[in-house]
């Protein structure tokens, strides 16, 4: 018999939304967190590292750091407010700190869907949208 090590992959543990809310899931329990930034009713998604610590969130319009400001270029992302799910956040492949995230229209609407780059080495580490923004 032989033991191995694992870790649990955080990436989802912290989730803002609606007004100001969101909730950290780390303790195994939700823990109620009233210090974001964020008000929307709808359409948005938030980040972790691998170690629940939270990286980045964004309501598709606005992208903020873990400090709850606005990243760098991370303002104007293109969504609709009829969008159900506005925003999506999904990790480069085989390329740590790179994360894209997804927006899009409401449904049918004329600008579809567009993604744009968050470079987490930018920023002194804090994270920045890049020059790859609101790409249809």
């Amino acid at each position: 018999m032989f033991t191995v090590a694992t870790q649990a992959q955080l990436e989802a543990s912290i989730w803002y939304f609606g007004g100001n809310a969101g909730l950290d899931f780390r303790s195994g329990a939700p823990v109620a967190l009233t210090d974001g930034a964020l008000n929307t009713g709808e359409g948005c998604a938030s980040i972790s590292d691998g170690f629940g610590n939270l990286l980045l969130y964004t309501d598709g319009i606005t992208v903020w750091n873990r400090n709850h400001s606005p990243m760098p270029n991370g303002t104007g992302l293109l969504r609709d407010d009829g969008s159900t799910q506005a925003a999506m956040i999904v990790p480069q492949p085989n390329t740590p700190n790179i994360y894209y995230i997804f927006t899009v229209d409401s449904q049918a609407g004329p600008d579809g869907m567009h993604y744009s780059v968050v470079d987490m080495n930018l920023a002194g580490g804090m994270g920045d949208v890049t020059h790859i923004k609101n790409v249809r």
